[in-house]
């Protein structure tokens, strides 16, 4: 397995892993513009029009004949969020050349009906078909309504909006249903020319094929994106140190079973940070495991919480601690959780405790290149935040050398934001 990583034009890189490893290649186009409240709808409803046809496959039924015609290649918009930035566009996969039958290129067609999606959409009059905006705005406000449908997620949504809300972060990386709904053609589509000009574009492919034919397809396939560019706009992550006091905010809704969340800055740990393998060891030793101090202790031996974990978010530098509680037990729990933490600070953990936590967090990251399709988010996600996505192998590496007393210094660090309840109506 061989990693590349080439600047094709301003604004424009390629991403590469070289690899015979799978019968399938993966090829990815990925557009980055700054996540903001204005604009974020429409660049998520981009590629789900654009999906609905192109100016030489016209619907859905002719797009889905042209990937059959490739033995089935599986094609689909995408939608991330990036610490503070939104990236749109594009993924595709599709079985590599060595598995083809008479000796059939599928490399080159298949990137050549991605940039065909892309670049060349079915209009009427000049912009995007109104039916297809209308009917897709209505698919991504019933999308983004449905958020809170699932109160596990929905209680982690509401608590960054409110610890995040002066930041781009807290913005929706799907926008605003009724945006979505009132979106028109017109409108759409000169947000499609700004997202073109503008934002910063990142091929990625992975497979057996060589350098040096993934460039010339994707110079043939994506031309309009190389030439006559303006400057990308900068997507940076800006680091906000904690709020003075601990914010706690409590949502009502009708529930039986109480939410409760606490979001942690991290002190400005984050990607790129030497200290980034302690604070992913800390992590899993704090809740990102099945043998962690809120799984272990919380949960199993006190009883308190149905569930409890802590999860990261890397590029932006929080964490946040997820559990479900009983109405009556809220404050018990939440006093229980912040313990856990503190005896992390206080090196209050054996060597089994630390072992089995960094065992966790190097199998995690080893076993992510056994998928192609997280091989291509951590590779982009890298070149995106300004790390080298040649060297993405290393963080496991880096995470086998963290010590105990590396552990307990990102511990101290880590600063309590605000804490969410989501509690009944009958509480």
């Amino acid at each position: 397995m061989e990693r590349f990583h080439k600047t094709l034009a301003e604004g424009v890189e390629l991403v590469m892993t070289q690899t015979k490893q799978f019968k399938t290649g993966v090829f990815s186009v990925t557009l980055t513009t700054p996540l903001q409240e204005d604009t974020a709808t429409a660049y998520a409803l981009i590629p789900d029009v654009l999906y609905r046809g192109s100016r030489m496959h016209p619907n859905i039924e002719s797009l889905s004949a042209a990937t059959d015609e490739l033995y089935g290649a599986s094609l689909g918009p995408a939608v991330r969020q990036r610490g503070e930035s939104q990236s749109v566009g594009f993924q595709c996969s599709f079985i590599d050349d060595h598995y083809a039958l008479d000796g059939m290129a599928v490399l080159e067609p298949a990137l050549a009906l991605v940039g065909e999606i892309l670049l060349d959409p079915y209009t009427v009059d000049g912009v995007f078909d109104a039916e297809f905006v209308s009917s897709e705005g209505s698919n991504l406000a019933d999308r983004i309504a449905a958020r809170i449908n699932d109160k596990r997620g929905w209680s982690i949504f509401r608590l960054v909006q409110e610890m995040c809300s002066q930041e781009r972060y807290a913005v929706d990386k799907l926008g605003d249903a009724q945006r979505a709904r009132a979106m028109t053609a017109e409108e759409l589509w000169q947000h499609y020319q700004t997202l073109l000009a503008h934002s910063h574009v990142t091929f990625y492919y992975g497979g057996s094929a060589e350098l040096d034919r993934v460039e010339q397809a994707i110079t043939r396939s994506f031309a309009p994106l190389l030439q006559d560019r303006q400057a990308p706009v900068e997507c940076q992550v800006v680091a906000k140190p904690e709020h003075e006091q601990v914010r706690e905010v409590t949502d009502v809704l009708d529930v039986t079973q109480g939410k409760l969340a606490l979001g942690f800055r991290t002190g400005g740990i984050a990607v790129n940070h030497p200290q980034l393998p302690a604070l992913l060891v800390c992590n899993a030793l704090y809740g990102g495991t099945a043998h962690s101090k809120l799984f272990t202790n919380v949960r199993e031996k006190m009883s308190l919480c149905y569930f409890a974990s802590s999860l990261l978010d890397k590029i932006k530098g929080l964490m946040v601690v997820s559990s479900g509680v009983e109405f009556s037990k809220f404050s018990v729990a939440r006093e229980a959780i912040l313990s856990q933490l503190e005896a992390i600070r206080q090196g209050e953990f054996t060597e089994e405790e630390m072992q089995a936590a960094i065992r966790s967090v190097i199998n995690a990251l080893v076993s992510r290149k056994d998928s192609q399709g997280l091989m291509e988010d951590d590779c982009v996600t890298t070149s995106l935040t300004g790390g080298d996505p040649t060297q993405v192998d290393d963080l496991a590496q880096q995470v086998e050398q963290v010590r105990k007393e590396d552990v307990v210094a990102v511990a101290q660090v880590l600063g309590l934001d605000t804490i969410y309840y989501l509690t009944g109506e009958e509480a």
